[in-house]
């Protein structure tokens, strides 16, 4: 079975990751501040760390290697919670702890093609979102590049480097919320070419294919899980919404 270790898995699509992976028995290691509720098994494994202290994280992650062996897999979910500047708070978890933790553990990875990293950004690093703070969407284009500029520069290490850019979607902690709003609701299901919402085991799977060996010839890429609403002319989808 594979050594997985998933960055900021505490909730929503890294939980929904880190429960997936434990039930096909994986090794499977969760680097949050908080624990993931409803994850047990001598499989799984969790580790508090602070991503505005990389170095602390990276040398708690370091120790567990010599236990649970080589890295398969290595994912990146994390988003800044903090309280503190925004700007400097976002850097720090989302770009500087990424690539502090990619570094440390490059030498640490299993042979290819049983190697990959895979950084969950969002639409919001290609897309304006009105009213989201300007950190959020520096830091998301900022995956974009990290997963370009590692894919080519850990390649020859037969580590693959992929990204994963999900839209709204459905999670435990806020399905509620737009399941109970049917305007909202609705819309969402109207302009998404799917005709519905996804949900975070649907952005979970497509994470678990680029860390397993089916992926074993595709790096440097970033998919969109949004159920085709990134298709949209801007201006067709204003008069879908306008009814025009």
């Amino acid at each position: 079975m594979a050594n997985h270790i998933i960055i900021g898995g505490s909730k929503g699509i890294g939980r929904a990751l880190a429960k997936s992976l434990v039930s096909q028995a994986h090794t499977v290691t969760v680097v949050s501040r908080s624990r993931p509720a409803d994850l047990e098994g001598s499989n799984f494994h969790h580790l508090e760390g602070d991503l505005e202290k990389p170095g602390e994280v990276v040398e708690k992650i370091l120790e567990t290697i010599p236990r649970h062996g080589p890295v398969n897999g290595l994912a990146f979910l994390q988003r800044y919670r903090g309280k503190g500047d925004d700007w400097q708070g976002e850097l720090q978890v989302s770009l500087t702890a990424t690539k502090k933790i990619i570094e440390a553990l490059s030498d640490k990875f299993a042979p290819s093609p049983n190697a990959s990293i895979v950084l969950v950004g969002s639409n919001a690093g290609h897309f304006i979102a009105k009213g989201g703070p300007l950190s959020y969407h520096v830091a998301k284009t900022g995956l974009s590049t990290l997963v370009r500029w590692f894919a080519m520069n850990l390649g020859a290490k037969g580590i693959r480097v992929n990204g994963v850019s999900p839209c709204t979607i459905l999670k435990e902690e806020s399905k509620d919320f737009y399941v109970n709003n049917e305007k909202l609701h609705s819309l969402y299901k109207q302009i998404l070419p799917l005709g519905r919402m996804g949900n975070a085991e649907e952005v979970a799977q497509a994470i678990e294919m680029f860390l397993s060996s089916k992926a074993s010839f595709i790096t440097g890429q970033e998919i969109y899980v949004d159920g085709g609403l990134s298709l949209h002319l801007h201006d067709t989808l204003a008069r879908m919404v306008a009814g025009v």
